[in-house]
């Protein structure tokens, strides 16, 4: 709207890379549609890019997995959306992070269970708090999601922690575990990824989330997949087959191009983002009353603006309409997230680098933190 009227505005709110898709990919979609590929497919999926995700997962995660227990969807809300009605419903309760996707609490209402936030904070480095989840545990509780790397906090989580989350997870065998794995391959500073695949002994009740928006810059495509245990793959395809019949045919034929192509483009596209990640993280910090901690995986920041004594709705506005910049506030991902504020480094560093000497001026003009 405010484009529309002819103010520049600086976007760091959206959720997506500014990157397009690589040509092999766009290519083997153009083929798909030039060499006849126009129908259904099964409601999980074409088995070769069942079989390419399996082949993708033991290649970054060396977990084997049946391609048979791989469900194509288009975009990973759909495997979110699955696993939260199959294991929601009245009289259940469903943990979730807070700040979290906003998704999460959304559909679990719908669902007609109970959301329980689990508070992530600046001050843990938006770390797990494995006392508070325990304690959250009982025996409505259906479901736990988890996600890492974090949108919006930008966090990870730790082989140390993984276990400790492992073995909470194991004393509570009828809980299922969704895992949303979307950023696994956008990481910096050489963190290492773990995955919940990696613990067998939790792979009976444990559903994966992953896809093709993020790492190659697929978000339009619209595709992602899921990874359900072997009881439940049926039902995941039921529900496929009964709201949309099958994703989009031509696209699954550019995720496996994705998938068994050349890699270079994410490697490069990873590299851009953690050049402007460190760039921001040290505009951010010092604007007076922003606390921003570095994040480690995504191309999310989640500063703390508390010492400005303005709340994450109004700097959201303020930020939009005073000074030209799209950011999302804090509220949005969950009660939890009030006092901060979501900036997005999926932008060039030149709009980045002015954003934030804008932010900082009008800091020091309206006497931010005085």
């Amino acid at each position: 709207m405010l484009e529309k009227q002819g103010k520049k505005i600086i976007n760091l709110g959206i959720g997506q890379p500014d990157f397009k898709t690589p040509e092999h990919i766009v290519d083997a979609s153009v083929e798909a549609l030039k060499n006849g590929e126009h129908g259904y497919t099964e409601g999980k999926g074409i088995l070769k890019l069942r079989e390419a995700v399996a082949s993708d997962i033991f290649k970054r995660r060396k977990v084997e997995v049946d391609p048979e227990n791989i469900v194509i969807v288009p975009g990973g809300k759909v495997t979110m959306w699955h696993a939260i009605i199959m294991f929601g419903g009245e009289g259940k309760e469903i943990i979730y992070p807070n700040p979290g996707f906003p998704i999460y609490e959304s559909v679990i209402n719908y669902s007609g269970a109970k959301p329980i936030p689990i508070r992530l904070d600046i001050v843990d480095n938006f770390k797990i708090n494995f006392e508070e989840l325990e304690s959250s545990i009982n025996n409505n509780t259906s479901l736990i999601i988890i996600n890492f790397p974090s949108n919006p906090t930008g966090g990870i989580i730790s082989k140390k922690d993984m276990d400790k989350l492992v073995t909470i997870l194991e004393k509570h065998p009828n809980i299922k575990i969704l895992s949303d794995e979307i950023y696994s391959r956008i990481l910096y500073d050489n963190t290492e990824f773990i995955s919940l695949l990696e613990y067998p002994q939790i792979r009976d009740r444990l559903i994966i989330l992953d896809g093709w928006s993020k790492t190659f810059a697929m978000t339009g495509w619209r595709i992602g997949y899921g990874v359900w245990p072997k009881k439940y793959v049926k039902v995941a395809e039921r529900l496929n087959i009964n709201s949309f019949s099958c994703t989009n045919t031509a696209t699954q034929f550019a995720a496996i191009a994705a998938l068994q192509g050349p890699q270079d483009s994410v490697d490069l596209m990873v590299s851009e983002f953690d050049k402007r990640r460190k760039i921001m993280v040290n505009y951010l910090n010092e604007i007076d009353g922003f606390k921003c901690n570095n994040s480690k995986g995504a191309f999310y920041l989640f500063p703390s603006i508390k010492e400005t004594g303005i709340s994450s709705d109004d700097m959201e506005n303020i930020l939009l309409n005073e000074i030209g910049i799209a950011a999302v506030s804090g509220n949005s991902f969950g009660s939890f997230g009030e006092g901060y504020i979501r900036f997005s480094y999926a932008n060039s560093e030149k709009n980045i680098k002015l954003a934030c000497k804008k932010i900082k001026q009008y800091s020091i003009k309206k006497g931010w933190n005085a």
